[in-house]
């Protein structure tokens, strides 16, 4: 399926966890799914009245397809958002998605404080608020962007510490690392195309208005 824009509204919504919560959110504001579509391996689908399409976006991928103007709103991680430094509205924080972005490592002592020496390694998803926060600590770190287990980074001896999304520490604690202090609360937020919400400002006011409750 292309996308027709015409007066149709178009949806970024993250593949992964936060979909399906994320589809009950446009429930609410009255977008009816089948199934069947949402189950498919389509990367485009529309509602059953055909009023809006929504695009299945990589997570971190959502802010830029917002932005750029191909879909009029989206539903993505805060953890996501910020890394992207997009300029979007952000009219609404939402009740799911709940965890935190954190400084993780060994448990410090003499031999893994990262905060005893003159510089630091850092494993992390999220090079732009790595970078951000260890500027604002007036710690220089060396940011090393990893896409698969971070963790590994750590107990491979490639960082000193990881930032990473931590939700229940399992894992950390599974590999002998624990969490030092969080750096961002993550929730999901909506956002919305800032031409957008000047072209479509009737509906799109509607959804937010109807996800609020």
């Amino acid at each position: 399926m292309n996308i027709n824009r015409s007066n149709k509204i178009i949806a970024a919504l993250p593949k992964g966890k936060l979909l399906a919560p994320a589809f009950a959110k446009l429930k609410i504001a009255g977008y009816e799914f089948s199934d069947t579509e949402k189950r498919s391996r389509k990367l485009i689908i529309a509602d059953t009245s055909k009023s809006v399409r929504v695009l299945f976006v990589k997570p971190s991928d959502v802010p830029i397809y917002v932005e750029h103007g191909i879909a009029d709103f989206g539903i993505v991680g805060r953890d996501s958002l910020v890394e992207s430094c997009v300029d979007v509205f952000e009219p609404l924080e939402l009740d799911f998605g709940r965890c935190g972005l954190a400084i993780a490592g060994y448990p410090r002592d003499e031999n893994h404080d990262w905060r005893l020496r003159s510089s630091v390694r850092v494993a992390t998803k999220y090079p732009n608020i790595a970078r951000w926060y260890f500027d604002k600590l007036g710690v220089q770190a060396e940011i090393i962007a990893l896409h698969g287990s971070v963790e590994l980074g750590v107990l491979a001896g490639l960082a000193d510490v990881i930032v990473d999304i931590v939700e229940t520490g399992t894992t950390l604690k599974e590999n002998g690392l624990t969490v030092f202090e969080e750096i961002l609360p993550v929730t999901a937020i909506f956002i919305i195309n800032k031409a957008s919400h000047k072209l479509k400002l009737h509906e799109l006011d509607r959804i937010v208005s109807a996800i609020k409750g």
